[in-house]
């Protein structure tokens, strides 16, 4: 019975009791997530690294603007994709980093609360069995949004103070876009995070689980398909249309990988001067002026990597969710 009390004191608080079951836990969880060392501990390393990339562009930056530069508009987006090869730019950060930041969030969500015993006692109270996972994934993303936004925001507030130059409003609709993508992009390692950590037990094989996966992706992977492609690769006198297909068919295997897609999107969304992201022929490029593409032509361009993210995203909490409410949870 003292248990039962402590466990409603420790969910339900005086002050939430007349608050939605769904929102208490959000809440609670975002709390944890906040004052958590992990993410104390990542948000520091990320906000170090990203204001790092940040230095390297404004130092960088009046050997990147050329006469003659089709984006010479876009002043602005190139705080995100500058480098001068000692650091690594503001995109490829968050592509590297945003995974662990979704696997820190997500590993043990569902297990640590099996294995402390909470959740069965959790759920002997009124309270429906998919507001458990529902407001674990929502306080979890929730917690990368603001955090994404405060950093992105920091990042254009610092660039407006030091360049005193204000951005465009279509340069700050970019920008806007890319930290959306960033948070599609992290939620899909956030949610198959979740998934291992309904599929295993031990948190410690959940996040394992997770890591392999995105070590597979960011090291083994491009490993296998230059393997693959090195074995079909048409000679140097092939037909067009063969050495075409070959690009196609490298760029397919590829875009199976969650950071190539990210890493397509953000370059066409802050470089407006991409207007393909596959092989063109002569005959396409006939008549062609070059020049950035218009805000709306850019996210037709990047929308098939875009659906891909999020197809993803849905598929593995559209998993994690059928197993969860599948799952047998017995007292311990």
């Amino acid at each position: 019975m003292n248990n039962q009390v402590a466990l409603s004191k420790r969910w339900f608080g005086a002050s939430d009791r007349k608050m939605h079951p769904f929102r208490v836990i959000m809440r609670k969880e975002m709390s944890d997530h906040i004052r958590s060392w992990r993410f104390i501990i990542l948000i520091t390393i990320i906000a170090l690294t990203c204001f790092g990339s940040l230095y390297t562009a404004l130092t960088n930056m009046s050997q990147a603007v050329k006469p003659n530069d089709p984006e010479g508009s876009f002043f602005f987006l190139k705080l995100f994709t500058i480098t001068d090869g000692t650091m690594p730019s503001f995109t490829v950060f968050i592509s590297f980093l945003g995974p662990l930041l979704g696997i820190s969030l997500g590993f043990d969500a569902i297990n640590s609360e099996h294995n402390r015993g909470t959740l069965s006692r959790v759920l002997s109270q009124p309270i429906h069995r998919d507001y458990i996972i529902n407001a674990k994934f929502l306080a979890a993303l929730s917690t990368i949004s603001f955090m994404l936004f405060a950093l992105g925001l920091l990042v254009i507030g610092a660039g407006l103070v030091s360049l005193g130059i204000p951005p465009t409003p279509e340069e700050f609709l970019r920008m806007i876009f890319f930290i959306i993508l960033s948070v599609l992009y992290v939620a899909f390692w956030l949610n198959l995070s979740i998934l291992f950590s309904v599929l295993f037990r031990q948190p410690a094989t959940s996040t394992l689980s997770a890591i392999a996966v995105w070590l597979f992706f960011s090291v083994f992977y491009p490993l296998i398909v230059n393997l693959i492609t090195k074995s079909v690769e048409p000679s140097a006198s092939a037909m067009p249309q063969q050495i075409i297909a070959f690009e196609h068919f490298r760029l397919a295997l590829l875009r199976v990988m969650p950071n190539q897609l990210f890493s397509e999107a953000t370059t066409t969304l802050l470089m407006p001067s991409v207007r393909s992201l596959g092989p063109l022929t002569m005959e396409q490029m006939v008549g062609t002026l070059p020049g950035p593409l218009p805000l709306g032509q850019s996210i037709l361009l990047v929308w098939p990597q875009v659906t891909g993210l999020a197809s993803g995203t849905l598929v593995s909490f559209v998993i994690s969710y059928i197993l969860f409410m599948r799952r047998e949870i017995r007292p311990r």
